[in-house]
């Protein structure tokens, strides 16, 4: 065979001179593929297009929203509502369960778009040599062997080996993670386990040529390049449940059988007491649609599109509702370096010049004629929204900028009239300026070049002879810092030299410039706000480990020396070695996309929930795989967006701290509701359940549960969704993640609160029945009602007094317990609605009764945390 067949491992390409590659591929490079070679290798290895994920139908989707045993259960629910005649509630369970399928529908519809984001990336059309012609053609044509050729701004359309490369670098983050485009040889390279990024005579399909030109012999195509093999795993990648998705659905199915076991109780022992079976049978379905709290979907929608509406205004778009709960679970967050921790561009961060360490007066020299060289021998351009260019030079150029060296005034008094291009044997630039009657060549380049042994050295008191091992030195150490190192120089001449490689003789050595892609601003208080909240920060990168470290030492991820972990250390380790290490590792560098799926999966392993921050093609199955992905907006690809849950528009990494306070509010509120709710469902249960046993009626009737369920579940339950924050959110560790929603005293309360809530109305009911009251069952119904809304208002905080969060800090939830206490009221005293709910107007000593009766379990929730401030109940969260 002459080429890798899709999905084969590829022969070590980099490592083989360009001639034995074309044998290896029999192609000529001077005249390409011919027709009947392009025609075999076509069926061989197929087009040049990604893999496609299988795609579900819109019905298979929408039929999956409906599998879950809680929405059947609802369904059920509200199948029971319609045969005892409670139409209301049916539609309202109905209408709650559409909903939540057409959340989910438009969730699955778009993570099915990931797909078609990636191949949106491919080149449309390429260049190539076939048959001794240049033919443009549409990129799927290509088949291993052709000849393409390639010029600034094309999109390279296969992986390909470099035959020919003039000026040549191409833009390579968004699938190694360099924020440097990379500069390309056409040299073989002896190591064959290289990185990405250092393979530097290949070019990779959907990467940006951003300057020179080049010839190319094609590698791979379609799932054999590497932009095809992240496809592949980007289709394997399933999307992991959610923390609070698997906590919902394991409550749900205890509860369903829990429910069902409760009925039949209830059912049995009203008829050994003597009760009618047709109203033991009306009430036992009755509590069975009670006790199921069918508004919790409908709770967690809206407090998860709450959240979600906030974070936009917080610049965070939330792709996935569930996804703004999960970051209140997470205990790591693995973020990508280029774009996301730093601000993607290059800046001159450090200066050494004339044995000064910063340009205290940048007229004096050294230093003008270091900042004017910076200006000079310099490509980038202005445009219209800043300098157009390599990084590198921008960021030279600003910096000179910045020191008082005007281009244009210098360009006006120093006009280029010669160039050396930069190429990878010289590792140098020069360019030549004619200043009056005198010429000047300015040089740029590596430092460790042997050429400025020769130099002198320009000091502030003139020409000096140049300590080149010193010089050495200092670049290594600022090497060593993370920062990528430039030497510039200059050499004046009284007539123009003779011959091109006379500029760079005989140099004036000026001194050092440090380059970084600098941390955001505000990037190390958000790693500080981070672990405040149990939460640990781990950068993963391709790029260089010195870079990675140096970063992580700013931003406060590592603590000096910093150990750093590369991606051929990382393959070293099998599965079970790095999920012994993986907790301690701070920072990942030169890793490709498997290994960063294989560092999720190992956190993942040991029991920790992942989040995974990324902009680029190769972070978006890691996205895909994490607990939650977090993608940029501004300087992400469509396809890490896709792949995300969650996308930050202003690529903010401090974004990410607003979204996980926010996500532990929206917990605290769902446990709030399901504390508040099944609490109340525990109460009517208990005053059900009971009274046979204490030789009592049955204390309620069908319709008084249905309204009971109906007013305190609809409209106060769902204002709990909109509590603020509860006081050190950010000051509490991460729910640990098998830790179920009952932790911290929540079935303790529920337990207790639902005894004393049915205590106190089969006390009320006890004391009005043998003393022969005809409205003993309406003040049991108001008991009920009344003691719940105010158990509402007590749970608004799980610690904190509700005097002291203030009782209007929640306006929708006080208007909402105004308007069901009013409702309340209606059934008693309007005449219609005695009819229909069968009740009795109380008189002012019953009604004052069966307040103050509603009024204990308030007051008893509010001693309840106040013993546990004080520490005498239950754990304290953190």
């Amino acid at each position: 065979r002459t080429a890798p067949a899709p999905g084969s491992a590829a022969p070590p390409w980099h490592t083989m001179p360009a001639d034995e590659l074309a044998k290896r591929l029999s192609v000529d490079s001077r005249t390409g593929l011919d027709e009947a070679q392009v025609v075999r290798r076509r069926v061989q290895y197929g087009p040049n297009e990604l893999p496609q994920a299988t795609r579900r139908s819109a019905w298979t989707m929408l039929l999956d929203q409906f599998s879950d045993f809680m929405i059947l259960v609802l369904l059920a629910a509200a199948a029971v509502s319609g045969i005892v005649g409670e139409a209301l509630d049916t539609i309202a369970i109905v209408v709650i369960v559409l909903l939540n399928a057409a959340i989910g529908f438009v969730q699955d519809f778009r993570a099915e778009r990931a797909m078609a984001a990636l191949n949106r990336m491919a080149a449309a059309r390429a260049r190539v040599r076939r048959d001794a012609r240049v033919l443009e053609l549409p990129a799927e044509d290509l088949v291993p062997g052709d000849i393409v050729l390639l010029e600034a701004g094309n999109i390279v359309p296969a992986d390909l080996r470099l035959t020919e490369a003039v000026r040549l670098r191409c833009a390579e983050s968004a699938l190694t993670g360099e924020s440097q485009p990379a500069e390309k040889s056409v040299e073989a390279l002896a190591q064959p386990d290289l990185p990405l990024g250092d393979r530097t005579n290949l070019a990779y399909k959907g990467t940006l040529v951003v300057q020179g030109r080049a010839e190319g012999i094609v590698i791979a195509t379609g799932p054999a390049a590497e932009l095809g093999r992240i496809a592949r795993l980007l289709a394997l990648e399933e999307q992991a449940r959610t923390p609070l998705q698997q906590r919902l659905a394991r409550f749900g199915n205890r509860l369903a059988w829990a429910v069902l076991a409760v009925c039949a109780i209830v059912f049995v022992a009203g008829l050994a007491r003597g009760e009618p079976p047709v109203l033991m049978f009306l009430t036992a379905v009755s509590l069975a649609v009670a006790a199921i709290p069918e508004a919790l979907p409908a709770v967690v929608t809206i407090a998860l599109a709450i959240g979600a509406a906030r974070l936009v205004r917080q610049n965070a778009l939330i792709r996935r509702l569930p996804a703004v709960e999960t970051l209140g679970s997470v205990t790591f967050i693995c973020s990508d370096k280029t774009g996301t921790l730093t601000e993607n561009r290059m800046r001159a961060e450090a200066f050494r010049a004339g044995g000064e360490r910063a340009p205290v007066d940048p007229a004096r020299e050294p230093w003008h004629s270091l900042f004017s060289a910076a200006a000079l021998c310099n490509d980038a351009r202005p445009g219209p929204d800043g300098l157009l260019g390599d990084p590198t030079e921008i960021a030279l150029l600003e910096a000179a900028q910045a020191h008082g060296a005007s281009r244009a005034a210098l360009a006006a008094t120093h006009p280029r009239v010669a160039e050396l291009p930069f190429d990878s044997t010289r590792a140098r630039m020069a360019t030549l300026h004619r200043s009056g009657e005198r010429w000047i060549a300015y040089v740029k380049g590596a430092p460790e070049a042997s050429r400025w042994s020769k130099c002198w050295s320009l000091t502030a008191a003139g020409p000096a002879p140049l300590d080149a091992r010193a010089v050495l030195e200092q670049a290594e150490r600022l090497a060593h810092g993370g920062l990528r190192v430039l030497a510039l120089a200059f050499r004046e001449f009284d007539a123009p030299p003779a011959r091109p490689q006379d500029i760079e003789q005989d140099l004036v050595f000026l001194g050092l410039v440090g380059l970084m892609d600098p941390p955001r601003p505000e990037a190390a208080a958000a790693v500080a706000e981070c672990r405040a909240a149990g939460i640990t920060p781990v950068m993963i990168t391709g790029d260089h480990p010195a870079t990675a470290r140096a970063i992580a030492l700013r931003l406060g991820i590592v603590e000096d020396p910093g150990e750093v972990m590369t991606g051929a250390q990382l393959a070293r380790l099998d599965e079970a070695a790095l999920a012994r290490r993986v907790r301690d590792i701070r920072v990942y560098a030169r890793v490709d996309p498997e290994q960063k799926i294989r560092i999720v999966r190992a956190l993942q392993s040991r029991g920790e929930f992942v989040a995974m921050t990324g902009d680029g093609v190769n972070d978006a199955p890691a996205l895909r795989r994490a607990d939650i992905g977090i993608a940029m907006g501004r300087g992400g690809t469509d396809v890490a967006r896709e792949a995300a849950h969650m996308v930050l528009l202003d690529d903010d990494f401090a974004t990410i701290v607003h979204a996980v306070r926010e996500g532990r509010r929206i917990f605290d509120n769902i446990r709030k509701f399901i504390r508040y709710t099944m609490t109340s469902n525990s109460g009517e249960i208990w005053t059900l359940f009971l009274a046979p046993f204490l030789g009592l009626p049955v204390a309620l009737l069908p319709i008084h549960i249905l309204w009971i369920n109906l007013v305190t579940d609809a409209l106060p339950g769902l204002a709990l969704a909109a509590e603020p924050a509860e006081r050190a959110v950010m000051q509490r560790p991460p729910r640990a993640p098998g830790e179920s929603i009952f932790a911290h005293g929540m079935w303790q309360h529920m337990l207790w609160v639902g005894l004393t809530m049915g205590g106190v109305c089969l006390a009320l009911q006890a004391w009005a029945w043998s003393g022969g009251s005809a409205h003993w069952q309406t003040m049991v119904f108001t008991v009920l009602t009344l003691s719940q809304l105010g158990h509402c208002l007590a749970v608004r905080s799980e610690r904190d007094s509700v005097f002291a969060i203030g009782v209007w800090s929640n306006r929708m939830l006080t208007a909402s317990l105004a308007l069901t206490f009013a409702l309340q009221m209606a059934t008693i005293y309007v005449p219609a609605l005695n009819v229909v709910f069968k009740t009795q107007p109380l008189d002012a000593a019953e009604l004052a009764i069966s307040l103050a009766a509603s009024c204990v379990v308030f007051v008893a929730v509010e001693v309840e945390k106040s013993l546990a401030r004080a520490g005498v109940l239950y754990r304290e969260r953190g």
